[in-house]
């Protein structure tokens, strides 16, 4: 049954909602209802449905007010569980223990790995008994420097199973952005690999990684997954290879799991900043395995027979959360692609979704752009009858990149949820649920249960009102009222600095630095970064409301704005842009583009500046890293912040030198 479109909205087929958790808009009101005038019984009921040790005192003690403390927030205190043993050994004495847990596929077609939950079970105690051997306990941190392959999950597990928070460091990192992770978490242990593969090309992590432990003393031990074979640098004493730490005969097929409190650190993750040093936000047990698992559950439809496929890198909080954790702690099938969805041709992903029989399809705008430009003609090879669900997550999704999912991809059969959350958030927060409700194009639609939000005014005009809610049609700040489970606990090392960037702007809510618009039927529009909405003569502009105009056109197939300097307004407005394959840049389609914009939004918005640009600066993740484009708009190419994590420095170069 198809999705039926009536006045601009996306009604789910009546057997999806038939079938789905959650189903009609009234089921959620009521859910969401009780989820926020009674969260300590909302939430105390959702964890019943996990295993633990021993079960909470209190579930949640809080302060999001920085006038009167400090801020913080607890859950499930006093209880004592395991994440391994929820994602893992619970299902062992179900149906599910021969259940294919991970299904893993290489770069190469010939590499491909299965485990199902009793081998992962297998996999991951004999790592946690190395990660033992070594001298590793409770309390001490890892650092994991590895690309997507399938020992990426083993050894994340590993660490959660003996309690040692875990630091992910993404595969692209440079040696110097990944010593400052390992120097700041302290790690006693670094896993890496000999090289990675991706497009076609290896790259020598196990270099970058020795160049990063060299003034990192409290790393006394380094792992070496073997991919590809290549001579390898090996330090004797420091060095082994992961392959035979598993194959030692002292290494058991058995360990037991930890139990950790509730509030104990599961992992950090670094989030880059524009200025000072990433950010290692530390995400604990209990809460944000509770929080993830729901969310996915709720919004991806989990069914028994679901097998997920979220296209992000597990070096992300996305992948930690929707390809690890979630998805094994609700004994679904994982899927994990080692490459790119464009290489070796332009259908890789479809072709996959096709040979494994793919139910839910988890994605980036970017992404879903790059593979729109490539052309219809490659989705449209493959039937994808499997898809039942997509999804969309990372950035705002502009309505032209929303119907092109929508037709080539769903064939106009799968429901869309375009969710919107934070590395520091944990988990999902503003989505759709997809059976309960229609969608529209660019909307994250309404708020998860226990999540409420408030679009705040920023008070520009009138300071007096700064942090009041918006009325409908109007762009504010989205704030979070209240504290939920999966939200970061603070940064590692540096509380302070947690305080004063997401709770000292309006005290008493989690101030998430986006911009949000909340129209008459209280669906939410993100409007991406509030320093992503100009200021054009007292009138706010966002940046995605003229990027979505951009692409409307033909030739367009990437477009991103930014604020730059005008004397006269304050800011104008300039623009870079991406056209599609075989189109050349021109004065003409210059002036037609400005005018497209013009006429599409108003004369407000005519973009001052247009730069045609051959790529935008992305992360390995495909996210445009907006502040570099900001900064090169308002002539500061010397104060572009932290680029480790730009996956090409001569896209930067280019942008810096044509720039108008």
């Amino acid at each position: 049954m198809p999705v039926t479109e009536k006045n601009g909205k996306y009604y789910p087929p009546e057997e999806f909602s038939k079938n789905a958790w959650i189903k009609s808009y009234e089921q959620y009101q009521e859910i969401y209802k009780r989820s926020v005038e009674d969260p300590e019984g909302f939430w105390a009921e959702v964890a019943s449905e996990f295993f633990w040790y021993k079960k909470w005192d209190k579930v949640l003690s809080y302060n999001f007010d920085i006038t009167k403390g400090k801020v913080f927030h607890e859950w499930f205190t006093g209880g004592k569980t395991n994440v391994c043993y929820n994602a893992i050994d619970r299902h062992l004495d179900t149906p599910l223990r021969n259940k294919a847990a991970i299904i893993w596929q290489g770069e190469p077609e010939e590499d491909t790995k299965i485990l199902t939950y009793l081998t992962l079970h297998r996999e991951v105690c004999r790592f946690a008994n190395v990660l033992k051997k070594k001298g590793l306990k409770k309390g001490d941190r890892v650092s994991i420097y590895l690309p997507m392959v399938w020992q990426l999950p083993v050894v994340m597990l590993a660490c959660a199973r003996i309690g040692c928070p875990h630091s992910v460091v993404f595969g692209g990192f440079s040696a110097e952005a990944l010593g400052h992770r390992v120097i700041e978490s302290e790690s006693k242990l670094l896993i890496t690999i000999d090289q990675s593969l991706r497009n076609g090309r290896a790259f020598d992590l196990k270099v970058s990684a020795d160049e990063a432990i060299k003034d990192a003393p409290a790393c006394q031990s380094v792992i070496v997954v073997k991919r590809t074979g290549a001579p390898c640098p090996m330090t004797p004493g420091r060095d082994t290879w992961y392959e035979d730490e598993m194959k030692a005969d002292d290494i058991a097929d058995f360990c037991e799991c930890e139990q950790m409190d509730a509030e104990d650190v599961l992992y950090l993750l670094y989030t880059s900043g524009s200025t000072g040093k990433p950010k290692g936000q530390v995400h604990t047990t209990a809460g944000y395995m509770i929080y993830t698992a729901l969310t996915h559950k709720w919004i991806f439809d989990i069914q028994p027979e679901t097998l997920f496929w979220c296209m992000a890198d597990i070096g992300w909080v996305t992948g930690h959360s929707y390809i690890v954790y979630a998805p094994l702690v609700n004994g679904t099938t994982t899927f994990i692609y080692e490459g790119t969805p464009l290489w070796p041709k332009p259908d890789r992903a479809w072709e996959l979704i096709d040979r494994y029989k793919i139910n839910v399809c988890y994605t980036a705008p970017t992404a879903i752009r790059a593979m729109s430009r490539q052309g219809d003609e490659w989705p449209n090879k493959h039937p994808m009858s499997s898809l039942k669900l997509l999804g969309t997550v990372g950035e705002p999704i502009n309505p032209e990149a929303w119907q092109w999912y929508h037709k080539n991809v769903g064939k106009g059969n799968c429901p869309i949820v375009d969710t919107w959350w934070q590395t520091e958030t944990g988990g999902i927060l503003i989505t759709p649920l997809p059976g309960a409700w229609p969608t529209k194009p660019g909307a994250a639609t309404f708020p998860f249960p226990g999540c409420v939000p408030r679009v705040a005014d920023p008070g520009v005009d009138d300071e007096t009102k700064r942090g009041a809610k918006l009325e409908a049609g109007k762009t504010g700040h989205l704030c979070i009222e209240k504290p939920w489970p999966g939200l970061s606990r603070t940064i590692y090392g540096d509380h302070d600095r947690w305080e004063q960037t997401y709770f000292s702007q309006y005290p008493g809510m989690y101030f998430t630095g986006d911009g949000c618009l909340v129209d008459a039927d209280g669906y939410h529009f993100l409007q991406g970064r509030v320093d992503d909405v100009i200021n054009i003569s007292g009138h706010r502009i966002s940046t995605a409301e003229v990027e979505s105009a951009l692409v409307l056109h033909k030739a367009v197939a990437e477009a991103a704005a930014a604020g730059m300097p005008d004397e006269i307004k304050g800011q104008g407005i300039y623009v870079f842009v991406t056209l599609k394959l075989g189109i050349e840049p021109s004065d003409a389609l210059k002036k037609e583009l400005i005018a497209h914009v013009r006429k599409e939004i108003g004369a407000i918005a005519t973009p001052d500046k247009l730069q045609f640009a051959p790529a935008l600066p992305k992360t390995r993740s495909g996210k445009i890293m907006r502040r570099i484009l900001r900064k090169i708009a308002e002539n500061k190419p010397e104060d572009l912040g932290d680029v480790s994590t730009l996956e090409d420095s001569a896209v930067i170069q280019n942008l810096v030198a044509n720039r108008i």
